[in-house]
């Protein structure tokens, strides 16, 4: 099966567009309750929601570029943008949040007065307008790691958003001040594991893994059993885009004249079985001497 990103990065394009749009007036409403109202969560939740609004910023401009069409130079084209603005955009939310545990530890051992009904008031408006914006996401999160990464900065800041509204709902009844800085403390760490998840994967494809939805001893024991084939090596797997996933191997066969037949049912098991249809194939006769200087061969 293959994806064509391509029909999809217009809609893509507008939901970030619209996201944007709702987070950046969720900043200014936030900052501003928040230094009324003295509290943490908001003031947190605002800073979030300002690093959504970097990364959909960065989101956009790299489904923009994932759209440019290949060249001499660009032989893949800018389809890695995708992985470089989500790794980007994971380590602004992991500094985001680190930060956030740093002041609520310190407003943990120094709690300042927080008026609840304000905070109460402005968190559930944050939540309407993060929920909405992360409804309006959720689409484009399937389709690539970038909106990926995009995504979840918004449903970081919906999570943030009732956090803020349970907080300021027992700031109210009870004036347990110390409340605010303990639910911004649980929640960013309930969110590093996201963080991390993501980095991981980001990392990998920037790196050239394998694909983490593909079983690198599986297809080599594929390509393995296809008759005729002696032996398999210098195989390769990574991804040029999350639709992407590219292939290289070298199989080397007893019989020539088994050659097309080889090359048929490994390309026709690749694309069946595994979804892999860029591939590149080299056949050999296995009594062939071939010099090698390769140092990532396996």
């Amino acid at each position: 099966m293959s994806h064509d990103h391509t029909h999809e990065a217009p809609k893509t394009l507008f939901a970030l567009i619209i996201a944007m749009i709702i987070n950046l007036g969720i900043v200014v409403f936030e900052i501003m309750f928040g230094i009324l109202s003295h509290s943490l969560s908001l003031i947190s939740e605002a800073i979030h929601n300002l690093t959504d609004i970097s990364s959909m910023v960065l989101g956009y401009f790299a489904e923009k570029a994932s759209m440019r069409p290949v060249n001499n130079k660009k032989t893949y084209g800018y389809k890695k943008v995708e992985f470089i603005a989500a790794f980007t955009n994971t380590l602004i939310l992991l500094a985001a949040t680190i930060y956030i545990l740093y002041e609520g530890v310190v407003r943990l051992l120094k709690p300042e007065h927080v008026l609840g009904w304000q905070m109460l008031f402005a968190g559930v408006v944050a939540l309407i307008g993060n929920g909405i914006a992360t409804w309006i996401l959720t689409k484009s999160s399937k389709e690539n790691t970038n909106m990926k990464a995009v995504w979840l900065h918004s449903l970081q800041d919906s999570l943030l958003s009732l956090g803020v509204i349970f907080g300021a709902v027992i700031i109210y009844f009870t004036h347990w001040n110390i409340v605010d800085p303990i639910l911004s403390i649980v929640i960013s760490i309930v969110l590093l594991k996201s963080i991390y998840a993501l980095l991981q994967e980001t990392f990998d494809a920037l790196t050239d893994s394998v694909p983490k939805n593909m079983d690198f001893e599986k297809i080599r024991q594929s390509l393995a059993q296809v008759e005729g084939v002696q032996n398999v090596s210098d195989l390769h797997i990574w991804l040029a885009s999350s639709h992407t996933p590219l292939l290289s191997v070298h199989l080397q066969i007893k019989d020539k004249g088994e050659l097309e037949r080889v090359f048929n049912e490994s390309k026709k098991i690749l694309h069946d079985t595994y979804d892999i249809e860029h591939t590149t194939i080299q056949i050999t006769p296995v009594d062939l001497k071939m010099e090698t200087h390769c140092e990532h061969c396996n």
